[in-house]
């Protein structure tokens, strides 16, 4: 039996029809179709509704990705770049930034690396300033240090062995740049090869040189040290020269004591000989006398024996003290004496024996080595170092430039047969020195040959020299 039925429904807002007709019945099934018509209102809307769940679900999916994301980043993402970083900072011994990040096992482990940098930064700051210290130590030192690889290659030289070497190569350079001494060579080859070697001597740029090598033992190479030699020959010639005229100086009065000894022994000298030649023998035992008593002196006050007792003292007072006896001699060669103490000078802070001495060796030593003119015994006061330079000032024979630094040392004679025959002994002027700078100045000399000589020493004020 075929049976058909119409229908209405409301489908989202819409009215929609609807045929339904039976097609067959089979039992207690019965199969049927429909047939229907929708407004196209109704499609569109469908469409709409469809898009909007699409948009709503996309909206959400892009919220929920940001969402994880930010919450990766600021969760994993930064604490690992910030332990990231701070093992860069350890890799790299940067003990001056911290980092900090939040979370649970990564704050541990950013704490953790942080301690660590912490004292990884210590320890590089320690060795940054043990090394500038040993870099200072080793430029400081005024021997020489040259460091040579095992290949033969230079590869450190300091400012002294610069120097003392006459090298101007910058580092590293061949060991061929050094000097072409054949027992140099031989010194480096044996510390090669790891024993030690030298010292020897060699002779560079007219320096005299000792330089020994030493095997280098963290390290394949060689560590040369190098010596000036030139300081030790110069004492050695002076002690030299010291010892030659003491014993000069003492064997003249000796040996003229000795003769006119022997000649009075004889009866048959006349009296008037007998007292000429005792007298010719207290002369000389007298200079024999003041030889020793200056050189005591001069070792009394190199030895610190001596200290000097400084007071304000009127200058003026102790030149005219200490001229009595050059001023005779100074007389009988017709050579005017005067003193000369400009303002603010008149008094300074000094020794009074000491003064006394240094005026009476220096007024001496004028008198001897003028021949015509005046001796001037000057005082000025220099405010720029706080003190007053006193000396003395000739007009004599001056002394040659190559003879100046020298006129201090002891026995030192720009000419010895003059000086002899004019009665020094050669330690005046020695002696001077040493009483000046016992009292914290220093003592200097200008002369031009054939214009005069002008010796003073400086005498600090009494805040200045530390009383």
């Amino acid at each position: 039996m075929r049976l058909t039925r119409f229908f209405l429904l409301s489908l989202l807002g819409c009215l929609a029809a609807f045929v339904l007709v039976a097609l067959a019945t089979v039992g207690e099934l019965t199969r049927a179709a429909t047939r229907g018509a929708v407004s196209p209102t109704i499609v569109t809307r469908v469409e709409v509704a469809a898009q909007r769940g699409v948009l709503i679900a996309a909206i959400a999916a892009i919220v929920a990705a940001v969402l994880v994301t930010w919450l990766f980043r600021h969760r994993v993402a930064r604490p690992l770049a910030a332990v990231r970083d701070s093992a860069r900072a350890l890799a790299s011994a940067d003990g001056s930034v911290r980092y900090t990040v939040h979370g649970d096992e990564l704050t541990e482990l950013a704490r953790a690396l942080d301690g660590v940098r912490a004292r990884l930064g210590e320890h590089a700051r320690a060795r940054t300033v043990e090394a500038d210290l040993l870099v200072a130590l080793r430029e400081s030192l005024s021997e020489g240090i040259v460091a040579v690889s095992a290949s033969g290659t230079v590869v450190y030289v300091n400012d002294a062995a610069r120097r003392l070497l006459d090298l101007k190569s910058p580092v590293p350079f061949s060991v061929d740049h050094l000097p072409r001494d054949r027992d140099l060579r031989e010194t480096l080859r044996e510390a090669l090869a790891g024993q030690e070697a030298g010292p020897v001597e060699l002779i560079v740029s007219g320096r005299h040189l000792a330089l020994a090598a030493h095997p280098l033992a963290d390290a394949a190479g060689a560590a040369l040290t190098v010596f000036d030699l030139g300081p030790m020959r110069r004492l050695e010639a002076i002690r030299r020269d010291f010892v030659a005229n003491v014993s000069h100086e003492l064997k003249t009065p000796l040996t003229v004591v000795g003769g006119f000894a022997e000649t009075l022994a004889d009866d048959d000298v006349a009296p008037a000989d007998r007292r000429r030649f005792a007298e010719t023998i207290r002369v000389n035992a007298q200079r024999m006398q003041r030889i020793v008593d200056e050189l005591l002196d001069l070792s009394r006050i190199e030895s610190g024996g001596w200290r000097p007792m400084p007071e304000r003292l009127d200058v003026a007072t102790a030149a005219e003290e200490a001229s009595v006896t050059a001023r005779d001699a100074a007389a009988a060669k017709r050579v005017g004496f005067a003193v000369l103490v400009e303002p603010g000078a008149a008094r300074a802070w000094a020794d009074a024996t000491a003064l006394r001495q240094v005026l009476t060796n220096l007024v001496e030593n004028a008198v001897r080595h003028t021949a015509s003119g005046a001796v001037t015994v000057v005082a000025r006061r220099d405010d720029t170092r706080r003190g007053v330079w006193i000396g003395v000032r000739d007009t004599g024979c001056g002394i040659e430039p190559e003879h100046l630094p020298r006129i201090f040392e002891r026995f030192y004679r720009v000419d010895p047969a003059r000086s002899r025959e004019a009665g020094g002994t050669g330690l005046g002027l020695s002696i001077v020195k040493h009483l000046v700078e016992a009292h914290g100045g220093e003592v200097r000399a200008t002369s031009a040959p054939g214009a005069g000589t002008t010796i003073e020493g400086f005498f600090p004020d009494a805040a200045n020299h530390g009383t």
